[in-house]
């Protein structure tokens, strides 16, 4: 049996964090992005929070696409 599973360190729950503000893919570029490209990063940054994901699959980011009212 692999010792290290049993010692893992969750650094994001840690005592003592206070629990700041989450990092987001598109945070720290929202003011470059054009109108309709900020539109579509905050909805993808909701569509992570909803659902508790970091990452979302291809898929996933095409439904938020569509969920905007863009359709091919």
């Amino acid at each position: 049996m692999v010792e290290w599973d049993k010692q893992f360190f969750d650094r994001r729950k840690a005592e003592g964090r206070s629990g700041g503000a989450e990092r987001r893919q598109f945070g720290d570029s929202y003011a470059e992005l054009s109108p309709e490209a900020r539109e579509f990063a905050l909805a993808v940054d909701a569509y992570k929070i909803s659902h508790g994901r970091k990452f979302i699959t291809l898929g996933e980011l095409f439904e938020v696409f569509k969920g905007l009212g863009y359709h091919k």
